[in-house]
């Protein structure tokens, strides 16, 4: 059996890694991956972090900030590569652009299509933008759907999926993270601010406060919403608290922030930073606001309350759970939900559950791997109906 599994960013790297090992490690499995390329320099640590060389690098750069531009570019390379590999199955992971052009190249080369961390959704075409949509496409596309937990398995069900080819694995995410920070322990925050050069008040305040921003539906007002509850933040709790805000390099994420953020003293802006410092950094962090996917469920298994910086999310379990709380872009709300948190012991330990296990065990990687053996029997893909 040949599989090939295309990533083009880090969340996607970071979950299909434990993926690709497990592939690798199974006999009668000739496993390939390919690199997309648009966001290169995000997915070497990652893929180390797994031992991972992809066999194949389409060597793109980001196309532009429309995903309809990446869209144009990746297609033909990708058709091309599965003319020339011929896999029997094409494996992606998410959300992403990369990942809905691994579904429509599928699709179009008539091959069959497992998808990882299938079945999230928020209900709200718009939200998050265009991930909710890429969700949808690569559903209807796929032939395997991985889906991380029973919520996610009702939504394709929902949208008349066949039941069979369902299987609930778990979230890769979470093997990942057990791989990671099960390694050698992990570096000393003196050490993080050496290696990254983040000084000040980061080395001796008593709490630390970690932020992250960057969708697409956040851009323009909400972003500077954002900004304004972390400089109210800053100033209510300027003797106890560092906020560190890790920016996008998008300009309409990094300029607003440079702009708004850049003199407050307690108040710290860092370029992104690699997966192990970022764990390394949320073992430290008192709260995180962020409006990442994949940190609503990295954050929770590190017992680091969240608050979701978006109105919806696609990842409900840790709302439910009381691990993560949606607050939207409004400075009021921003301020008062965070404020509670910083302040109150007691209302902090409630956002926190020791036996969060939602997202995950840590064996979805051979999850995933025992399904596509199971269903590999040689079969064409259904033409179209008229």
């Amino acid at each position: 059996m040949r599989v090939l599994a295309i990533i083009g960013t880090r969340p996607e790297a970071l979950k299909m890694g434990p993926v690709i090992r497990a592939l690798r490690a199974t006999k009668g499995i000739d496993s390939m991956v390919c690199m997309t390329g648009q966001h290169r320099e995000l997915l070497e640590e990652p893929l180390a972090l797994f031992g991972v060389t992809p066999e194949f690098d389409l060597g793109l750069k980001q196309q532009g900030p429309h995903p309809d531009q990446l869209v144009a570019a990746l297609l033909p390379p990708l058709g091309t590569l599965v003319a020339k590999t011929n896999p029997d199955w094409i494996i992606a992971a998410g959300d992403t652009t990369s990942a809905l052009c691994a579904s429509l190249i599928a699709v179009y080369r008539r091959v069959r299509f497992a998808h990882v961390e299938a079945g999230l959704r928020t209900g709200h075409l718009g939200e998050p933008f265009p991930e909710e949509f890429h969700r949808r496409v690569s559903a209807i596309a796929a032939d395997l759907h991985f889906a991380p937990n029973s919520g996610a398995r009702n939504n394709l069900l929902s949208e008349t999926i066949p039941a069979r080819a369902i299987v609930v694995t778990g979230n890769p995410v979470v093997d990942a993270l057990r791989q990671i920070s099960g390694r050698a322990s992990a570096p000393r925050l003196t050490e993080i601010l050496r290696r990254t050069r983040l000084g000040g008040p980061l080395a001796t305040a008593r709490k630390l406060l970690l932020v992250t921003f960057h969708r697409r539906e956040n851009l323009g007002q909400p972003v500077e919403n954002i900004c304004a509850a972390l400089r109210t933040l800053a100033a209510l709790f300027r003797d106890e608290l560092a906020i560190l805000c890790l920016v996008h390099p998008n300009p309409r994420v990094s300029r607003p922030a440079r702009r708004l953020l850049g003199h407050t003293p307690n108040i710290t802006l860092s370029p992104p930073v690699g997966y192990a410092t970022m764990l390394s950094l949320l073992q430290r962090t008192t709260l995180l606001l962020t409006d990442s996917g994949g940190l609503q469920e990295e954050a929770p298994y590190l017992r680091v309350p969240v608050l979701v910086l978006r109105n919806v999310t696609e990842r409900p379990e840790g709302v439910v759970a009381g691990v993560v709380r949606l607050v939207g872009t409004n400075p009021r709300t921003i301020v008062s939900a965070a404020r509670r948190l910083l302040k109150s012991p007691a209302a902090h330990h409630a956002m926190i559950d020791e036996d969060f296990c939602a997202y995950g065990d840590g064996r979805a990687a051979r999850r995933i791997v025992a399904a596509l053996v199971r269903h590999s029997a040689p079969r064409a893909r259904a033409k179209p109906k008229r």
